[in-house]
């Protein structure tokens, strides 16, 4: 079965850093785009960044542009999220997901907060 498990999130200042994982199973991981996306609390959940299949290709929200990295490893099924300059706004349940997906993942907590 699909399975996604993100991981890494926690408490940071604002300002620091966090990496977060998506390690993904129960499909072929390198024939599909992989995606982040977080929600706010009372937001609706929305797009952060996107990957190709062959992850020679990245998009952004313009909200994260610059500050984002997404990235991924094909030996290992996963995806990450490499986030520097937090913001108070970045404050959200991050998931992963693979392009046309319906699964999602249990999400990963950010907290960024002085």
């Amino acid at each position: 079965q699909v399975q996604l498990v993100e991981s890494g999130g926690g408490w940071v200042q604002p300002g620091g850093s966090l990496r977060l994982s998506c390690a993904a199973s129960g499909f072929t991981f390198n024939f599909y785009a992989m995606r982040w996306y977080r929600q706010a609390p009372g937001r609706e959940r929305e797009m952060v960044a996107s990957i190709t299949a062959s992850g020679d290709s990245t998009n952004y929200a313009d909200s994260v542009k610059g500050r984002f990295t997404i990235s991924r490893d094909s030996a290992k099924n996963t995806v990450y999220l490499q986030m520097n300059s937090l913001k108070p706004e970045d404050t959200a349940v991050y998931y992963c997901r693979r392009s046309n997906g319906v699964i999602w993942g249990q999400g990963t907590q950010v907290t960024v907060s002085s």
